[in-house]
């Protein structure tokens, strides 16, 4: 089978924006952007994550079956699906924030030297881990995440969601333990309601999304996003950097943690780095396009449920001002397209279970194939060696079974 669907006949959208703002090949990472994500702070991040239970690199999957069709030279494409039990990458950022301030209240209230992922795992300091309530709002998958390290680590965990959430996500999250409490509204809202919550009851917001006067924990959870970009690093053919990154968005802090990482490690050799993001959540689109943070305001419906974000992170922004050569959006219909074309391999290539959000790499490259403009702004062509962050597996199995036809298991025995 040679052609791929075309979701073109039903009109689906697609647009891409080159940064004006960007930084130039050869432009140094540069001291202002370490004060936000430091090569110290990265190698911390992968010695305390890499010594947990259960911890192995995830694989990076190559697909040149895939890359013959789409007209470029290689396309990789690095699955989180088996991250630690949980189905994505989160499980790296927020467990490890997680960890990080049950560190630091153990050293303060016991006067110690620093305390490692380690310690709090002996059972030495169940009393004052036992006294700790974390909470955060989630579009699913950053929630499983600080339940889980909450109850790896021993502290209670309340996790916001918002009216869009699936029953299958919030289900996901209360298997961890945690208290799972809608908000009505968006995602935005439910990162404020997050933040009232724990001022008023004197709990810590371990949030993936930065603003004033919070900065330190979504710095930890971005750092600890960068151990997907140490692994990659390890596992490209050859050692050799992709052309092209295209990672998608959100609040922007999977996009930042990966973009910086990739500056500082390869310098001017660095890929060209596309932001994806759906047409009706493209807050980091819209802030490349006009040079400063832009809001999206209304409902932010998406079936990429983890990209429904209107607002970039503050910290995020701080990166991917200078550090994306572009964005694109599209639409809703790209990314179904690209779960049931991963779960029915081309030639050569192995099987890939991916959820909404994770398919949204391939949805842009479909996109592009859809609308060949796009391609300049880009600067996609035969040469180009792609990278996809397979940011997510059947997070909701039900919905995956629903897009795709099949079970996650029959996909990859099939």
């Amino acid at each position: 089978m040679n052609t791929l669907p075309n979701p073109m006949e039903a009109g689906a959208e697609a647009r891409a924006v080159a940064n004006p703002a960007a930084a130039a090949a050869g432009e140094p990472y540069g001291d202002s952007r370490s004060r936000v994500m430091s090569e110290a702070k990265f190698a911390a991040a992968l010695a305390e994550i890499s010594s947990w239970p259960g911890y192995a690199p995830t694989p990076l999957k190559s697909l040149p079956g895939l890359a013959a069709t789409l007209g470029l030279a290689a396309v990789h494409y690095k699955d989180e699906r088996g991250r630690f039990g949980l189905g994505s990458f989160k499980a790296l950022g927020g467990a490890y924030a997680v960890s990080n301030v049950l560190r630091r209240k153990v050293a303060a209230t016991k006067g110690l030297g620093p305390v490692t992922s380690a310690d709090l795992l002996s059972g030495a300091h169940v009393d004052v881990i036992g006294a700790q309530t974390v909470c955060c709002a989630t579009d699913g998958n950053h929630g499983r995440s600080v339940a889980w390290g909450a109850r790896l680590f021993g502290c209670r965990c309340v996790i916001y969601v918002h009216e869009a959430v699936s029953q299958g996500r919030r289900d996901a999250i209360a298997r961890y333990g945690a208290d799972v409490v809608e908000v009505k509204g968006n995602y935005d809202d439910a990162v404020r309601h997050a933040a009232q919550q724990a001022a008023a009851n004197g709990w810590t917001v371990v949030s993936d999304t930065s603003y004033p006067g919070y900065r330190d924990i979504p710095t930890d959870v971005m750092h600890g996003y960068g151990v997907m970009a140490a692994e990659i690093a390890q596992q490209m053919p050859g050692g050799e950097p992709p052309t092209h990154v295209f990672v998608q968005s959100g609040v922007g802090a999977l996009a930042a943690a990966i973009c910086a990482d990739f500056w500082i490690r390869w310098g001017s050799r660095r890929p060209l780095f596309v932001v994806v993001e759906p047409v009706t959540a493209d807050c980091v689109y819209r802030s490349l396009e006009t040079g400063a943070p832009a809001v999206v305001h209304g409902s932010l419906e998406t079936v990429m449920a983890g990209l429904a974000c209107g607002e970039v992170s503050e910290l995020a922004w701080e990166i991917l001002r200078g550090g994306a050569n572009a964005a694109i959006a599209v639409d809703d219909r790209y990314a179904l397209t690209a779960m049931r074309l991963f779960a029915q391999p081309r030639a050569g290539d192995p099987p890939v279970v991916s959820g909404e959000t994770g398919a949204a790499g391939l949805a842009a490259l479909l996109a592009v194939r859809d609308h060949p403009e796009l391609a300049a702004t880009l600067c996609l062509d035969a040469n180009s060696r792609v990278l996809l962050l397979g940011s997510e597996g059947d997070t909701d199995p039900a919905i995956y079974r629903e897009v795709v036809g099949r079970a996650a298991d029959e996909v990859l025995s099939a």
